[in-house]
């Protein structure tokens, strides 16, 4: 997809249409990688996106049990 370099005040910079920047999730920012001869443009991902939702479907499910137990039995409670 070829897309002009346009003037923005002292600086050039390009535009994305409505369809990328929701196809992509582009909001405010973006991380640009530089590599040989191209640059990357990625969408900025929020850690840990999507945890909450995940969370509840485990719950659901009955998959959110302790793997271990909280406290051990040779554990000094006397600090």
């Amino acid at each position: 997809m070829k897309i002009p370099v346009i003037k923005i005040g002292n600086s050039k910079g390009i535009r994305f249409s409505k369809t990328i920047l929701d196809k992509y999730k582009i909001r405010d920012a973006v991380d640009l990688v530089f590599e040989e001869e191209q640059i990357i443009i990625r969408p900025i991902t929020h850690a840990r996106a999507g945890w909450e939702e995940a969370f509840k479907e485990m719950h659901e499910r009955g998959d959110d049990n302790l793997m271990i137990d909280d406290v051990f039995t040779d554990e000094n409670q006397e600090i």
